[in-house]
């Protein structure tokens, strides 16, 4: 019996969030265990789909799909929309991160005092929206996800967020609501650009039955299509992302052929189309200088959605580079290969330079977040294996040092509601336990050997470094980030933690050492970052086959 692991990993939160709606509200307590549940369920899944996976493949698998939408337009052709999911090597080690990331918030959420009903539902549904991003091979059904990640986001962080909670939460909705505006641009642009062979194959009368086409009937009709000899009516548009990636199935003369031959304000159509989703997933990774909403957004959330935000969220924006921006657009990845790389290093310098300057722990977290996600562009950008497979690795990497630092943030504000670093000193005598464990995730993020973040930080640097498209200063210059790293962490725990035990808040609140929650939230997300940095085949076995196939059409000359 085939199990559709994919489709329970979506909807299984979705189906809590409804159960979540539906249970009375006179007690509470039933909603962290329905999100529990859930969030265990959501880990189990993610593993099983680990074990079927066959990494050799370069391929998609699990594909689950079926008929959603098929409507006759009759000169326009034919729309068609499929439920359709899968994954490869490059989303299924993001649907694992989500999965760990996800289940820590839940248990982070345990706190939660007002309004549970409320909170744990948009919890569930932003659950089910993150990992359909992931999995959708439809870019309709992956913008709809995309879309509703919005709503519960921007409700989490406006209800439950600090005193500026309502401004945060709208710069975040904005910002991302203008990313998603340039996305559904393109997005209709490629429908009406690409064709999907095997229903053309059917509509145009070569078989009768999808099933029975082959390698070379599809091959016939993409000929038929670039010799002009379909009719519109016979067309079948399509959403399908592994038909918009493939060339010849794109309609001669369209809005983004191949050809080039439509020009709009100067530009070849599919130039402006590449840097308008680029923008679009700029946005949401963030990289400077459309980062300013992430500082604020992280500030004013409270901590269960801060870890979501930073340990998964961000991560649809490196995604969407690799799956749709370079996937999609590949003349445009590499034409603007360098340009986007300065781009990558500016953000790892302005990210670790204004995190120095931080007096806040989240606001620095954040802006170490900037810096890390430069990383991931600048090893996307250099169209190398190693490149690729580092921006991957440093994506997983960062999804879970992140969510373990906003978590060390959120357990001394839990206990005196400051997070300024001049606030502390000589934590470690009180608080010995929560002092290592900082300890670990500040060495881990900063790239110490041993840890994951060294090695998503070498393997990036060594794609820039032998990159075709890109100069050798550009890693020179991109290495200065990992010494930034290195001084905000160390200047932090040094600061907060050494010397003599002294608090601002000494008279009012104990500072108590880690609870057995905190214990269970912070230790396996160490011993996870650890093992990622001792053996970093667990990823990578994933990745390489799945980026060896993408990387195919990048090949020079």
């Amino acid at each position: 019996m085939n199990i559709p692991i994919l489709t329970l990993l979506i909807f299984v939160p979705l189906a809590g969030a409804l159960l979540v709606t539906a249970l009375p509200a006179d007690r509470p307590e039933r909603f962290r265990w329905v999100a529990l549940v859930v969030a265990v369920a959501e880990v189990l899944l993610s593993l099983m789909a680990y074990t079927a996976f066959d990494g050799q493949l370069a391929d998609y698998q699990l594909l689950e799909q079926a008929d959603w939408i098929t409507l006759p337009l009759g000169n326009f052709g034919i729309a068609s929309i499929d439920y359709l999911v899968g994954v490869d090597g490059i989303s299924l080690p993001l649907v694992l991160l989500s999965a760990v990331v996800l289940l820590a918030g839940v248990v982070s959420s345990w706190s939660i005092r007002h309004r549970e009903k409320a909170y744990f539902s948009l919890y569930l549904l932003l659950t089910g929206t993150v990992m359909g991003c992931f999995m959708a091979l439809d870019f309709f059904l992956f913008f709809l996800f995309f879309e509703f990640m919005l709503l519960p986001m921007y409700f989490l962080i406006g209800l439950w967020g600090g005193l500026r909670r309502e401004y945060a939460s709208i710069k975040f909705f904005l910002y991302t609501l203008l990313g998603s505006l340039l996305i559904l641009l393109v997005m209709i642009a490629l429908y009406m650009s690409v064709m999907d062979p095997v229903s053309t194959a059917v509509a145009s009368g070569m078989v009768a039955d999808p099933a029975a086409v082959t390698s070379d009937i599809i091959r016939l009709v993409q000929l038929r299509l670039a010799n002009f000899q379909l009719s519109s009516a016979e067309i079948v548009h399509t959403f399908d992302l592994r038909y918009m990636a493939d060339g010849s199935n794109y309609l001669p003369s369209s809005f983004l052929s191949l050809s080039g031959e439509t020009i709009l304000l100067g530009l070849p159509t599919r130039m402006l189309a590449f840097w308008a989703v680029f923008i679009g997933f700029a946005i949401k990774l963030p990289i400077v200088p459309l980062h300013t909403w992430l500082p604020d957004a992280h500030v004013e959330a409270p901590t269960p959605v801060s870890v979501v935000l930073a340990g998964v969220l961000l991560k649809i924006g490196g995604y969407g580079f690799l799956r749709i921006a370079w996937g999609l657009f590949p003349d445009g990845g590499a034409e603007f290969a360098r340009p986007l790389a300065v781009l990558g290093v500016l953000s790892i310098l302005y990210g670790g330079l204004n995190a120095l300057a931080q007096a806040d722990v989240k606001k620095l977290i954040a802006y170490s977040s900037v810096s890390h996600m430069g990383f991931v562009l600048l090893g996307i950008a250099s169209l190398t294996s190693e490149g690729i497979n580092g921006a991957i690795y440093q994506m997983v990497s960062h999804g879970v040092l992140s969510a373990m630092l906003f978590l060390i943030a959120g357990v001394i504000y839990d206990r005196t509601h400051d997070r300024r670093i001049d606030s502390y000193r000589g934590l470690i005598a009180p608080m010995p336990q929560y002092a290592t464990l900082t300890a670990i995730a500040f060495f881990g993020s900063l790239g110490l050997p041993g840890f994951s973040g060294f090695v998503g930080e070498l393997f990036t640097l060594m794609g820039s470094l032998q990159s075709f498209w890109l100069p050798g200063w550009m890693t020179a210059v991109a290495t200065l980030g990992i010494v930034l790293a290195a001084a905000y962490f160390l200047w932090t725990l040094q600061r907060m933690f050494f010397g003599p035990y002294w608090s601002r808040h000494e008279a009012t609140h104990s500072l108590s050492d880690l609870t057995n929650r905190e214990r269970w939230l912070l230790i396996p997300l160490g011993v996870l970052a650890l093992l990622m940095g001792l053996f970093p085949n667990l990823i990578f076995n994933l990745t390489n086959a799945s980026v060896a196939r993408w990387l195919e059409k990048f090949v020079v000359g």
